[in-house]
């Protein structure tokens, strides 16, 4: 396995600070037990009076779901650690377990459902809108572009594999439209948008302000549906998130431009700003800026951080569906924060260096990584082989730097 032997790189066992008390998204007592109902809310609360007998020798902590254990794995440095020994149990759940409720996830421009198991867990599905080998079309904008299943899966594994391991944890799985979502379901509004299309297939397009209407609907064949399930994060009312404007952010304009297009020197002002003027904040949005273009994702507006971390904590990459859309064309301008900053972690170049190697080529990486997902081939191969070729473009725009 290429990637066990990734993962036993030097590069890739740089330690960690020391995770203190104060440096966890939660601090819980291990002997505290839990209770999973809580009023209003599906997430889990702190239960002093569960009436729960402990089976001898295990702690409550071992007794909690895995998506639970996830939560409160997460602290100030990474979202879960390197050699996370739920990561195979976690993924598996999101693939098999059952569903128990399926409602859809208000706001946004595409419709994504929230899936609940039964052990309150809880997933976002993001259902499959287009092939594996379909482009997104030269003439189209990106603020158009469909949300892709499957660049949602191949993301979080990308994400892994550039160990920056702030994508939370995705797999792929094929859904039962009637069974899982249609008879489930207690959104009123969502069960009125079901019906069966002239090929016999059970279809349903929900409610959203971009593409929910017949012509955009979601069918199944007949009713099997692909779609991605990505591990959902604690409750914005037990851990709270800042969400940042990213400075190299699009104008979402057919026709303007951003100030960061037109001023070359754009990145001396973005320095001389807070939280960019101090700490690791704009390395860590360079980090993103070289995932988002080794996928080609021009969307990336709005980034977020983990509230009670202040500035000093890693950037959340969440929202990955309009990645992979095209393979023949490298949109250059998701580079700019490198390219205008001339800045880079030398953890991150290293590893790249190391990615771009024989051994350690990042597209069999990203291959052998996706082979493990219920749904592969989850990427056509010209996006795969795309991933070298982009690599080599990030290690170039590294030496125009360094030469300068």
């Amino acid at each position: 396995s290429k990637l066990a032997a990734l993962f036993e790189h030097p590069l890739y066992n740089i330690p960690l600070p020391e995770v203190k008390d104060k440096d966890k998204l939660f601090v819980i007592n291990p002997m505290e037990k839990f209770s999973l109902q809580s009023s209003g809310s599906d997430e889990w609360v702190s239960s002093s009076k569960a009436e729960t007998v402990l089976p001898t020798g295990k702690t409550a902590y071992d007794t909690y779901p895995t998506w639970l254990k996830f939560h409160v794995g997460i602290n100030r440095y990474e979202l879960y650690p390197r050699r996370d020994p739920l990561m195979p149990t976690l993924l598996q759940d999101l693939a098999t377990m059952k569903i128990v409720s399926s409602v859809q996830k208000p706001g946004g421009t595409q419709l994504k459902l929230i899936m609940t198991f039964p052990n309150y867990g809880q997933a976002l599905f993001k259902p499959m809108k287009q092939s594996r080998d379909q482009e997104t079309p030269a003439d189209f904008f990106y603020f158009s572009d469909f949300e892709r299943h499957n660049a949602e899966i191949a993301a979080f594994h990308l994400d892994r594999i550039l160990d920056f391991r702030r994508i939370p944890p995705v797999s792929g799985r094929l859904v039962n439209i009637t069974k899982e979502i249609r008879d489930i379901t207690t959104d009123k509004k969502l069960a009125k948008t079901f019906f069966i299309s002239p090929a016999g297939n059970v279809c349903f397009y929900g409610e959203c302000s971009y593409y929910c209407s017949t012509e955009h609907a979601l069918c199944g064949k007949p009713d099997q549906l692909e779609g991605s399930m990505a591990t959902l994060l604690p409750d914005k009312a037990l851990a709270k998130r800042r969400s940042w404007r990213s400075p190299w952010r699009r104008s979402y304009h057919k026709s303007k431009k951003a100030e960061w297009e037109l001023d070359p020197n754009y990145c001396a002002q973005v320095r001389r700003t807070p939280p960019y003027d101090s700490g690791h904040r704009l390395l860590d949005l360079i980090d993103m800026a070289v995932l988002d273009f080794l996928m080609g994702n021009m969307d990336r507006h709005h980034y977020e951080t983990f509230e009670k971390f202040g500035n000093d904590t890693f950037l959340l990459h969440l929202d990955n569906g309009r990645g992979f859309g095209t393979h023949s064309r490298d949109e250059m301008s998701i580079l700019a924060p490198l390219q205008q900053c001339c800045s880079i972690k030398k953890s991150t170049y290293l590893r790249l260096q190391l990615l771009a190697t024989e051994p350690y080529r990042l597209s069999e990486l990203l291959r052998e990584a996706l082979a493990a997902d219920p749904l592969t081939p989850v990427l056509a191969e010209p996006h795969l082989r795309a991933l070298d070729r982009r690599l080599g473009k990030v290690l170039a725009a590294v030496g125009r730097c360094l030469a300068t």
